[in-house]
């Protein structure tokens, strides 16, 4: 096992990231990317700092052909955790991330068709009751809640689709793991490659729900000098379809981002973070049901949005304190 190796063991060892380990050394964190994708090696200094931190002898860091530091005996601990790790070789590290780009594309797929299922039921809502369709206002009511659901059901039957695909890799999020020699390297390349396109997508992405209520505000303004009564549902739909839109960027390229934490074990997938997101499944449950109940009993679906963004301000809290318990641990 070579140097890089070894300083990327350690440190994943310690819950680290590389600008925690930055810190402790006193250099900057693409040092320590360039020592653990042995595209540099630290000084002699460093690598006795190195030793220090990680509790090593210089002879395992240097030595390629010691494999494994020397552990010192302790009397064993037992915590009630489990502690398992796996190894990921390149080719299964590079199966997972075609399959991720996929995830990535289909996921936000569905999360866009769940925004605009209502569109259709509140233009042909507001049709027939203006006299443009000729319908009953309940006929209409029903024919648009039927694509709605119909809608809604494409888009579970994406997520279940994509869940059942990506099972086999759902170790990378629930236990720590351990890359072979080359597939942090491969994986950092590729990351960077897309860093650019992952900042265009989530500024976009951003910027579209920001300014999604800006449609609806001119028409409500138009609306008082023309008198339509098609105007709101006008406004109503574009909202939806602009903020549908942002939503898929932002889901996109964070799924895209997040498939490279995963093997990086980094930012949300860090093996802390691992830890702490163990129920974050039934916050996001629960974040879906009271949209749809309260989209459903009030059919205010020009408001109901909201519980998105609010949602997921609320969940960097509920990160925090999960993680918190965590450490208490």
């Amino acid at each position: 096992m070579i140097l890089a190796d070894k300083i990327i063991e350690n440190r994943k060892k310690n819950n680290w990231s590389q600008e925690e380990l930055a810190e402790k050394l006193g250099v900057s964190r693409q040092s320590v990317s360039k020592w653990e994708s042995a595209q540099a090696i630290p000084d002699m200094k460093k690598i006795l700092q190195l030793s220090e931190i990680f509790g090593v002898s210089t002879d395992y860091l240097i030595r390629d052909e010691i494999e494994e530091a020397p552990v010192p005996e302790q009397a064993p601990v037992d915590n009630g955790l489990e502690e398992t790790v796996r190894s990921v070789s390149m080719e299964e590290a590079a199966s997972f991330l075609k399959y991720n780009e996929k995830e990535s594309r289909a996921v936000s797929t569905g999360v866009m068709m769940c925004i605009v299922s209502p569109v259709i039921l509140i233009l042909l809502v507001q049709l027939a009751e203006i006299g443009y369709l000729p319908l009953e206002s309940a006929i209409a009511e029903i024919a648009g809640t039927a694509i709605l659901l119909i809608i809604i059901a494409v888009a579970v039957g994406l997520f279940i689709r994509e869940g059942m695909r990506g099972k086999r890799y759902e170790y990378l999020e629930k236990i720590d793991i351990e890359t072979e020699y080359g597939v942090d390297g491969m994986v950092k390349e590729r990351r960077d490659t897309y860093a650019e396109t992952h900042s265009r997508r989530l500024i976009i992405g951003v910027m579209l729900c920001i300014i999604s209520a800006v449609p609806l505000l001119g028409i409500e303004a138009v609306k008082y000098s023309n008198n339509s009564d098609l105007l709101p549902a006008l406004g109503i739909a574009l909202l939806l379809i602009m903020c549908a839109v942002g939503v898929k960027l932002i889901v996109l390229t964070s799924i895209r981002q997040g498939g490279y934490d995963r093997l990086l074990e980094e930012g949300d997938y860090s093996r802390l973070n691992k830890k702490a997101g163990k129920y974050d499944g039934i916050y996001w449950a629960i974040a879906t049901a009271v949209y749809l109940c309260w989209s459903f009993a009030t059919s205010r679906w020009e408001f109901t949005w909201i519980v998105w963004p609010v949602a997921g301000v609320l969940f960097a809290a509920y990160r925090e304190i999960m993680k918190a318990i965590v450490r208490s641990r």
